[in-house]
């Protein structure tokens, strides 16, 4: 794509009671005062992070056009920019809220001024409604919801038009943290309600294309595989009013293209920024790169226990030792990011997550390993790349394929487009061998193992079971940090991961996005799509 290209296709668009031109895709030098234009290479398919079959990329929807109840605060780092704060709940929907005093449940108080895009008052109603839906749609929003121990419609009460509780099945350090992520988000009921039917009663066709919220944003256009347009809410109460007017996401899947447009000035800001642009690009004097290792999170290879070689420990150990790490963290990573290979010992020292796996390049231990087993002779696997992934899947895949190839198993590379990868790897879970990328929201390892590790979770991709992980999962979850019993089980925990393989560390990333000088106020979130709220243009 050229920049004539670039600004060929315009259109317009409703504005409020009249109608205004918009160029479909702009230069960012070009665009209208406060007006940004942003260029993703991920692929959004719904409106609708309930809605089954919703991808990671269409996130950026539900933290843009919703509220939550309670959010994550934000802080600066040392380098100037920001991120996100864990450790801090601040108010969103609710201007306040109380835990009672036996621990058993939290009241929150809504806002009185806070009211929903067509200007209706946002209730608790609604909230119920909402939390009502995310826990009885199914398949991940309900797993979300359930790792804060909120599973049951019973445990959201409407106290008053303005007053909502939640009663707690257990305490658990995850419940709170849990409100802030992108899944409990508040609703118009009011309209909804108005498109459900018997057989579709959480209106989930219509709110697919059709966001019914009262976020900072509202939704102005969506050309799917093109662009998403957002306008400003001027009513919107949780916080100040966002001083971009107006976001124009395109998507551009060419990781070349979107380099180009940047580099040229014809978009403010471009994400995700392949590792080896981000590297190169951070030396552009009108541009600059922020990156974040990104918590709970890692580049793993998968190994599903469907295929009947990797039902085999001493097969799955094999693949591990003929990895070669240093060689891929090099041409796949550029360095950008934290080796998780190489660790000292088999049982881990500390409750430190993600800590490297006990396992590195030797061809001698992977040919021992696989002579030992059924498949000594070696054997063949398809290895799934995700395509809208590939500035590291593919390099890896290709250097994973001649690793294995040493020891005598021929991988033949499968490339998947990104926009059905989700429902390959994780929906459907049929990839034999592939490269996945999963980082945990709430920051613990008990939580990264509730969704990577159990039977039937959305990132378990490698079908793997084990009784025993099950357990602790389960005992882990609720209990504190400081509780003398946490340790010991998530070490265990982890002793296990290490020796069963079903998922084999390459490195933990980092987050990269690239943006013009005169962008400020970009924030890391640990579900890595843009909050626009405190972005301004300088």
């Amino acid at each position: 794509m050229d920049r004539r290209q670039f600004l060929k296709t315009t259109g317009t668009v409703a504005a409020g009671a009249g109608v205004m031109p918009l160029f479909s895709m702009l230069p960012a030098e070009a665009a209208p005062k406060g007006v940004l234009v942003v260029i993703s290479g991920e692929t959004i398919n719904s409106m609708d992070i309930h809605r089954k079959g919703t991808n990671r990329p269409s996130y950026v929807n539900a933290v843009n056009l919703y509220d939550r109840l309670i959010e994550f605060g934000v802080k600066k780092k040392p380098d100037g920019s920001f991120t996100y704060d864990y450790s801090k709940l601040v108010p969103g929907i609710a201007e306040s809220w109380e835990i009672a005093k036996d621990g058993m449940s939290v009241t929150f108080k809504i806002r009185k001024n806070a009211v929903f895009w067509d200007g209706s008052p946002v209730t608790a109603n609604d909230v119920k409604w909402s939390f009502d839906r995310a826990v009885s749609v199914g398949g991940f929003p309900s797993t979300q919801m359930k790792a804060g121990s909120l599973e049951k419609p019973e445990q959201f009460v409407v106290v008053d038009a303005k007053t909502f509780t939640i009663k707690f099945l257990r305490k658990s350090k995850l419940t709170l943290p849990d409100l802030a992520v992108p899944v409990p988000m508040i609703i118009n009921s009011k309209v909804a309600k108005k498109h459900a039917t018997a057989k579709d009663p959480w209106a989930t066709e219509y709110l697919h294309r059709n966001p019914a919220g009262s976020g900072p944003f509202k939704l102005e256009r969506w050309n799917p595989g093109q662009q998403v347009v957002y306008a400003r809410n001027e009513k919107w109460t949780q916080g100040p009013v966002p001083a971009i007017k107006r976001i124009i996401l395109r998507e551009v899947p060419s990781q070349a293209t979107r380099r180009a447009l940047l580099e040229r000035g014809d978009a403010h800001m471009a994400f995700p920024v392949a590792l080896k642009d981000a590297n190169e690009l951070k030396s552009k004097k009108n541009l600059k790169v922020i990156g974040t290792p990104i918590e709970n999170c890692m580049y793993i290879v998968g190994l599903n226990f469907k295929f009947k070689p990797f039902q085999d420990k001493k097969v799955r150990q094999a693949v591990a030792w003929a990895i070669p790490y240093e060689e891929i963290f090099k041409n796949a990573a550029y360095g950008r990011g934290v080796p998780m290979w190489g660790g000292k010992a088999t049982k881990p020292e500390t409750i430190e997550w993600p800590q490297p796996f006990p396992y590195k390049t030797d061809l001698d231990k992977a040919k021992a390993l696989l002579a030992q087993t059924d498949y000594k002779d070696g054997f063949e696997v398809p290895l799934s790349i995700n395509l809208g992934l590939s500035d590291w899947t593919e390099p890896t895949a290709l250097l994973i394929q001649e690793g294995l190839a040493k020891i005598g198993i021929k991988a033949s590379i499968e490339k998947i487009p990104g926009a059905t990868w989700r429902t390959a790897s994780l929906v459907e879970k049929r990839l034999a061998f592939h490269l996945e990328t999963f980082g945990g929201w709430l920051n613990y390892p008990d939580y990264y193992f509730f969704w990577a590790y159990l039977k039937g979770h959305l990132f378990n991709s490698s079908n793997y079971h084990n009784p025993e992980i099950e357990k602790l999962v389960s005992e882990t979850l609720y209990l504190e940090v400081d509780d003398p019993a946490y340790a010991p089980k998530i070490k265990r925990m982890l002793e296990i991961a290490f020796d069963d393989l079903p998922r084999i560390p390459l490195w933990q990333p980092f987050d990269d996005i690239a943006m013009q000088k005169n962008v400020e106020g970009y924030t890391y979130f640990f579900h890595r799509q843009l909050v626009a709220a405190n972005i301004k243009l300088t």
